[in-house]
């Protein structure tokens, strides 16, 4: 019967979303290959931004990328102005689009560009602050977005009635500087991602290619590959691919909310070739929702379960004992040596290898340039930190964080549940900020 429910739900939805989205097609300027967005690595933060180009008459906004969130939500407390600003009403098509937690007046508090009753809200979060909200306005507004045909920039597209959540300001804090919200690409039906795909007839799927250089941009493409870096490097050519599960019950406390997440199945960890001893049970998702993989772009550095942490560091430094030696530790990484012993290699550090061993026999390997942080000239640390460690408050045994994405092509095949990543670009002599964004396409 629960599978049935399920079904049925989903068919529903699906029809809801046509409904929706179709006259859209027609009001837009073209049926792109595929949609663009640049994205930024904040020095401060070490996390990944990207600027929408939304309201009318149009204005630039810069938004956290989280690739577990629900949808893109924006701060509209202060001076959110446009003429084409829509808030969605209860029982309407919209609403149930969105999956609301309540319906209700829409004049509370202040945070709002319009202060008008009967309001759809939803479930936002934040978690970098580790805090979600329960009365985010969902809203409809004008958004134009940069097509692409995989190589280069396009045309910009326009999708009149984008849905998306305004929130008080006090939601956005803790974000990096300049930005007033989170772009959420999750697996929900009001995301990025489904709404973009659906709107423009894209295969639901996404690519994520993140720049390691504060000075350089990177980039995520809705659509289908093939996608280009320069020098004509077709990066989606040579792809290991793993199943995408779904937690039931979310991996991070401010998630827990919703399905929204990206989790992949790990089975074992090797330093070097050799397996490091983890439980097994570790590697699992339990009933609660605890345990399990989760790639996130909330936490500049990967976090591990305390065992799996200890196990995977003491692994490392017996490995690193013949190249180099340790030194005090820098927060918030707990394993530093000597930068001066350690060689240099087109994938990084020579620092041994570090392997995720995934469902499907497929293999993560990990390089020096996405394990090591270089902290000060003569100092180098493990990038990776135990759960607990700062800020971050998490439910999965293992989260991989941005310093262990940048320069690694993902491609998140939500329709076919699987995950494509190609391990690092700097192999194929090439960065994912070789994106040819000199070159505008007609």
């Amino acid at each position: 019967m629960a599978s049935m429910a399920s079904k049925t739900s989903f068919f529903l939805i699906s029809f809801l979303l046509h409904l929706i989205i179709t006259p859209e097609i027609a009001q837009s300027t073209s049926n792109p290959k595929a949609i663009l967005f640049q994205t930024s690595k904040d020095e401060s933060s070490k996390l990944h931004l990207t600027t929408i180009l939304q309201k009318n008459p149009p204005a630039e906004i810069k938004v956290l990328v989280d690739l577990g969130a629900q949808t893109l939500w924006l701060d509209c407390q202060n001076s959110y102005n446009s003429s084409s600003y829509k808030h969605v009403q209860c029982n309407s098509t919209e609403c149930a689009v969105a999956e609301p937690n309540a319906c209700g007046d829409g004049c509370q508090g202040n945070e709002l560009p319009r202060c008008i009753p009967d309001t759809c809200y939803n479930h936002p979060a934040n978690p970098i602050i580790d805090t979600s909200f329960d009365g985010g306005r969902v809203s409809e507004d004008e958004l134009n977005f940069q097509s692409t045909n995989g190589s280069n920039p396009g045309n910009f597209v326009t999708v009149p009635k984008f849905i998306f959540t305004c929130v008080p300001s006090f939601l956005a804090a803790g974000l990096p500087i300049g930005a007033i919200g989170i772009a959420g690409f999750g697996r929900t039906n009001i995301s990025l991602t489904t709404q973009l795909a659906r709107t423009f007839n894209l295969p639901t799927k996404f690519g994520v290619c993140l720049s390691s250089s504060p000075n350089s941009k990177g980039v995520i493409i809705i659509g289908d590959g093939p996608y280009y870096m320069l020098p004509n490097i077709d990066v989606t050519s040579n792809l290991i691919f793993t199943p995408l599960i779904v937690n039931p019950n979310g991996g991070s406390s401010t998630h827990s909310v919703s399905k929204a997440e990206y989790f992949i199945t790990v089975k074992s960890i090797e330093v070097n070739g050799k397996k490091v001893e983890i439980s097994k049970k570790l590697f699992s998702i339990n009933k609660n929702g605890d345990g399990g993989t989760k790639i996130n772009t909330y936490s500049p550095y990967t976090v591990l379960e305390p065992t799996i942490y200890k196990a995977l560091t003491d692994a490392f430094a017996t490995e690193m004992t013949n190249i180099t030696n340790r030194v005090p530790s820098i927060a918030p990484f707990g394993f530093c040596f000597n930068a001066s012993g350690i060689a240099s290699t087109r994938v990084g550090p020579a620092v041994p290898t570090i392997d995720l061993i995934l469902e499907d026999k497929a293999l993560w390997r990990i390089f020096g340039a996405n394990s090591m942080v270089q902290v000060s000239e003569n100092v180098m640390c493990l990038g990776f930190v135990g759960k607990g460690a700062g800020r971050i408050s998490l439910r999965a045994s293992i989260d991989i964080g941005t310093h262990q994405l940048e320069d690694n092509l993902l491609q998140f095949d939500v329709g076919g549940s699987r995950l494509g990543f190609s391990s690092s670009l700097l192999f194929r002599q090439t960065t994912c900020a070789n994106f040819n964004f000199k070159s505008i396409i007609a």
